[in-house]
């Protein structure tokens, strides 16, 4: 057994050795992939076989691929059929010509819940939503015609024939099934060849893993590196239909993703930052406790003192509390504890009175802010503000008030962008499920830090993802050795 011990000791140097250098990982491009122009239909069936929990699943499945496509009236369009007995048009192709708009329009589609025809929405997929009235665009080669079918049963009509037609049409058709579905069934709707064309997964719990398939089925080019598409000023580096833009040593890429700047060192400066966050009823106890986390991430990028980061934050609902001021706290174990005490308010949504409160009284002297010290206001919401927001988000960006915008589920694209400050495309972020803002609390991390040093904060957000990543890698051989570990033990007894 002391062997073993020893084996798995020297195991665990070997791998904390191959982690002695800590490398910079490239920051990732904003455009996920480019792709050819597609009018692209999902068919999703919300059967009352389909609970509610699982079709919250499909959503998010159908939000992650939207997400990874390239959205606009001359790119990719976007409709959703929602069928069960009869078939309902959620949104047509012509509907919605942004990714906010689309991922917002999915959060609010709800199950039908009774039988499953899925012939009768194959075929209003090829009568209407593929129509010119419905948004889709003339067939030519330069364009693709796709249709993604979700089921989970076996459908009561018949789906042979009308996939046939639907095929002839110039529809590329994916089947996904889930659970107890008819494979049969799948492979009478899909396109050729069937072994690209259909997916199966055990339950819609794993649905999402599905979703780099379609992002990577929608890429035109696999390596723009190769082919010098791209505008990086110093390194290209290839990722399945797109690339990442990194610099060499001694430089630190900058905030358009593809310029490169000199390192000068440095302690970073002075930066007052207050967060205001929405406490409304919709957001729900389980993801307030997300949204504190969301806040201590980009806590942790910052170097708290007298002299450099202040942190306030402000809860609002139907009324605003503070529930602490700039300064009161002057490191970020002190701020990380007071936001995690934070008592969730459970109200209504009133922006444009937390707005005022933070031109009024956050950013005043008396409330901690100091003279000549950059200012940056955080709104995180996730609904329609119930008040007035344009005077006051106004007179933020007029002060000089830099104004960063986090939306959620059914926040309101248009009052984002007018909360924002400019440019606006970098100042106003929205994702459709609360799990995924940890993603928007590293691009803000990565933001909020070039006011600062951009080579020393950018240091602390890498060498936090790499300790991360580190842990996680040393959990899964920790838990592979304890396995192989117990199977000797069953050897020798």
């Amino acid at each position: 057994m002391d062997r073993i011990f020893s084996a798995v000791l020297l195991s665990l140097l070997l791998l904390l050795q191959s982690y002695g250098v800590w490398g910079a990982p490239p920051q990732p491009r904003g455009t996920l992939c480019r792709t050819k122009p597609t009018d692209l239909v999902f068919v999703i069936d919300s059967s009352r076989s389909v609970r509610p929990q699982e079709f919250e699943k499909v959503k998010v499945f159908v939000s992650r691929v939207i997400e990874g496509l390239d959205v606009g009236p001359n790119s990719t369009r976007v409709g959703v059929i929602n069928y069960a007995s009869a078939v309902k048009s959620e949104f047509s192709l012509k509907t919605h010509q942004t990714k906010a708009g689309l991922l917002q329009a999915v959060q609010r589609i709800e199950p039908l819940s009774t039988g499953t025809m899925t012939g009768l929405a194959i075929q209003f997929a090829i009568s209407r939503a593929f129509s010119d009235s419905e948004g889709a665009r003339l067939r030519s080669p330069n364009i693709n015609k796709v249709a993604i079918v979700v089921t989970d049963g076996r459908p009561q009509d018949g789906v042979q024939d009308v996939s046939a037609r639907a095929r002839a049409a110039g529809i590329e058709i994916f089947a996904i099934g889930v659970g107890r579905v008819d494979m049969h069934t799948l492979r009478q709707i899909a396109s050729e060849p069937l072994d690209d064309h259909v997916d199966y997964v055990e339950s819609y719990s794993v649905i999402e893993k599905l979703t780099h398939k379609f992002q990577e089925a929608f890429c035109v080019v696999s390596d723009l590196c190769a082919t010098g598409d791209h505008d990086c000023e110093q390194i290209c580096i290839s990722t399945p239909g797109s690339y990442k833009c990194a610099c060499k040593e001694g430089f630190t890429l900058n905030n358009d993703g593809k310029t490169c700047s000199a390192c000068s060192g440095g302690s970073g400066s002075a930066l007052d930052l207050v967060f205001l966050i929405d406490g409304s009823k919709s957001v729900r106890p389980e993801n307030f406790e997300l949204v504190k986390k969301f806040i201590n991430q980009i806590v942790e990028s910052l170097e708290v003192s007298e002299k450099q980061a202040q942190v306030g934050l402000v809860q609002y609902s139907s009324s605003v509390r503070q529930e602490f001021p700039l300064g009161q706290f002057k490191n970020k174990k002190d701020i990380k504890a007071a936001v995690k005490k934070m008592d969730y308010m459970e109200k209504g949504t009133m922006t444009g009175q937390a707005l005022k409160y933070l031109i009024d009284s956050s950013f005043s002297i008396a409330n901690g802010a100091r003279p000549g010290v950059p200012k940056v206001g955080i709104v995180f919401t996730d609904g329609r503000s119930q008040d007035y927001i344009t005077d006051a988000a106004k007179k933020a960006k007029d002060l000089g008030f830099r104004m960063f915008a986090v939306g959620v589920g059914n926040a309101v694209e248009d009052e984002l962008r007018e909360i924002a400050s400019e440019p606006v495309a970098e100042h106003y972020f929205y994702t459709a499920d609360f799990r995924t803002i940890s993603n928007i609390g590293k691009k803000l991390q990565m933001k909020i830090c070039i006011e600062e040093d951009p080579c020393e904060c950018k240091s602390i957000v890498k060498f936090q993802s790499k300790v991360e990543e580190l842990i996680d890698s040393l959990q899964r051989k920790l838990e592979a050795v304890a396995k192989r570990i117990e199977a000797l033990e069953n050897k020798i007894i």
